[in-house]
């Protein structure tokens, strides 16, 4: 892949939780990055660098009042190249990992009443 010198099976983990986050249209921070992934810190942290320098991510510091007592966290989001960078590396290693999961909603539990001799 283009850019990312170094592809190891934490850097999997770490773009499979930020392609996760994406699909869900949201930003994720280390921490968190790190629980999902139940990776170390500097391990992490370290395969964000790469993808960083790669240009496949991007961190961006959040915004604190003055008064919050804890320290400023660091969000992650895949870039719009990374995001299908992402996607094939991820096809090639882990095909599995990029599988969509199904949606719940009322269309599965309609066809189950049905099923049943129930109301639609």
């Amino acid at each position: 892949m283009a850019g990312l010198q170094r592809i190891t099976q934490p850097t999997l983990d770490v773009l499979e939780v930020l392609l996760r986050a994406h699909r869900e249209g949201e930003k994720i921070h280390g921490w968190a990055i790190m629980k999902q992934t139940k990776r170390s810190g500097p391990t992490v942290y370290n395969a964000l660098d790469r993808l960083e320098d790669a240009g496949w991510i991007i961190g961006d510091w959040e915004e604190l009042k003055p008064d919050a007592n804890r320290p400023r966290r660091r969000f992650y989001h895949l870039t719009g190249e990374g995001a299908p960078a992402a996607r094939a590396l991820l096809a090639e290693r882990r095909p599995t990992a990029i599988k969509t999961r199904p949606a719940f909603g009322f269309a599965p539990l309609t066809r189950f009443r049905a099923l049943l001799g129930g109301e639609q």
